[in-house]
């Protein structure tokens, strides 16, 4: 199994699936601070005057409108030009996500208020397959890589992985387990879950072109998405209801979900017509 460390974001990857020692504490939040934190900083000090709950969701949603209106090149090629090979090269990209699917959300649960957290928690029992490990979407992440032929190992995916995966995996460690406050990783989750809807389509349309019987891994996604959206913004709701909400934090995750989750797909196709 290949385990070389090439790159800060394969190391903080690392750290975060460690139990780090001081030394390498430091080390991580060292990391954290110059690969995540900064761009935080300047999206929260950039964000729009939202008062409100209700300003915030304004803000959010024309952003994703936005996005599913314009469709970019990447995701087009994707979905209709992408060969068997090249799409496992993007499957592969991905690995380091779809093999530890969602175990990086584990540590939010505790820092939310509890009706917030039910609402999260309902998420994550579907992340896990209520406990049915057929269900659990990274072990239908590994249907699709045996199916493809492909290694199950995280570690033999960390040299070869772009940063702007590990940019994304990494940023819902921080957001999840060290963030200052839960806003933002309320916000970066719900990006993710409100944008999977139109994002994961060129996925799906590229492994249904292949004849993948693993195109349920992002079909499934498709489908339960939408209630997963709804979820994060009851939670977003409830916190409100419990806490003091601050938007420009939720925001600040929300935007800063997709400036990673874009450029790691783009990336992903670039390293796929590379390989092809």
């Amino acid at each position: 199994m290949t385990t070389t460390i090439r790159t800060a974001g394969s190391r903080l990857f690392v750290l975060n699936r460690s139990i780090p020692t001081p030394d390498e504490l430091r080390e991580l939040h060292d990391l954290e601070e110059r690969l995540i934190v900064g761009r935080a900083r300047e999206i929260e000090a950039a964000a729009p005057e939202m008062a409100d709950r209700a300003a915030l969701g304004r803000q959010m949603k024309a952003l994703l409108d936005a996005e599913k209106a314009d469709v970019p090149e990447f995701e087009r090629v994707m979905a209709e030009g992408l060969d068997r090979e090249q799409f496992k090269e993007v499957v592969a990209q991905f690995a380091v996500d779809g093999l530890t699917e969602s175990e990086s959300f584990l540590p939010i649960v505790w820092r939310l208020p509890k009706k917030a957290k039910m609402a999260v928690f309902r998420v994550l029992v579907d992340e896990f397959g209520c406990g049915n490990l057929d269900q659990a979407h990274f072990n239908i992440y590994r249907d699709l890589m045996t199916e493809l032929d492909m290694s199950l190992e995280v570690g033999d995916y960390l040299d070869r992985t772009n940063e702007e995966t590990f940019a994304y995996v990494n940023t819902f460690f921080w957001a999840a387990a060290r963030a200052p406050r839960p806003e933002y990783f309320l916000g970066a989750l719900c990006y993710l879950e409100s944008s999977i809807l139109y994002a994961f389509q060129c996925f799906a349309d590229a492994a249904t072109r292949l004849g993948l019987s693993g195109a349920r891994y992002y079909t499934e996604h498709l489908h339960i998405d939408n209630f997963h959206a709804k979820e994060l913004q009851v939670a977003i709701r409830e916190f409100d209801a419990e806490a003091d909400l601050h938007p420009a934090k939720v925001w600040t995750g929300f935007k800063l979900a997709s400036d990673v989750i874009g450029g790691a797909t783009e990336a992903a196709v670039a390293s796929a017509l590379k390989a092809g």
